[in-house]
């Protein structure tokens, strides 16, 4: 059997899943803020639990690999990383962008007609990571951060409706106004992985689990503290 553990960190959703033989047959989700740490590790040690499974009956883990938040896929990578050593099973990786695209489909969010589909993970103020996709799936531009105004994806909405899916969506309706901006606020969960994750378990596309690095986009910033340390 084809038995996928599905793991989404990269946002303040928190999420597992197991896939068996392309098929969804447990799934956890918090969307307490930060909770990644302390909840990612429980919620797959209880799928597993329930199903009367250990990690080592499964195939393969497949983890978000981003952009998205630095601590979040951090968590998930390790975590994925720990169950892939510990089992002795392969690492998958699905790059959150896909997610929300297949997440699209999967929950009948796209319009009408739909030209495109514009994942949006929220970044800071009107800056989202982001990429151009057709409804199928294929993603037609480069993944970057990119700072949203009136003129973004002008030639994209003079086709036809474009979804703006992700939890960074909605902070940009005030400033794409057309009447073909559709807009879905959403995270990404990792039942929504299940088709990229399929896709690259029987493509063998695995990862190498001792060197795997989460898709960051950016290099993760620290803040000092302004309060005295004395």
């Amino acid at each position: 059997m084809e038995r996928i553990i599905l793991i989404e960190t990269s946002t303040s959703l928190c999420s597992t899943a197991i896939a068996e033989d392309g098929v969804i047959v447990a799934y956890k989700e918090s969307q307490t803020p930060k909770s990644q740490a302390s909840l990612t590790a429980p919620f797959v040690a209880g799928m597993l639990s329930e199903r009367g499974l250990k990690a080592s009956d499964c195939s393969a883990v497949c983890v978000s690999m981003g952009p998205g938040s630095y601590t979040g896929l951090r968590v998930g990578s390790s975590t994925a990383k720990g169950l892939c050593f510990g089992a002795g099973i392969p690492l998958l990786a699905a790059g959150t962008l896909d997610t929300l695209v297949a997440q699209a489909a999967d929950e009948g969010l796209i319009p009408e007609g739909c030209r495109y589909i514009i994942p949006m993970i929220d970044a800071r103020r009107m800056e989202v990571y982001t990429a151009v996709f057709t409804p199928d799936g294929r993603q037609l531009s480069e993944t970057e951060p990119r700072i949203i105004d009136e003129t973004s994806f002008a030639d994209q909405l003079a086709e036809g409706p474009v979804l703006f899916i992700g939890d960074g969506a909605l902070k940009c309706r005030d400033v794409l106004t057309s009447a073909n901006a559709h807009f879905a606020q959403c995270c990404p969960k990792a039942s929504a992985m299940l088709r990229p994750a399929v896709t690259a378990f029987r493509a063998g596309d695995f990862k190498d689990t001792a060197y795997f690095e989460p898709f960051y986009l950016k290099e993760f910033i620290a803040t000092v503290s302004k309060k005295s340390l004395f």
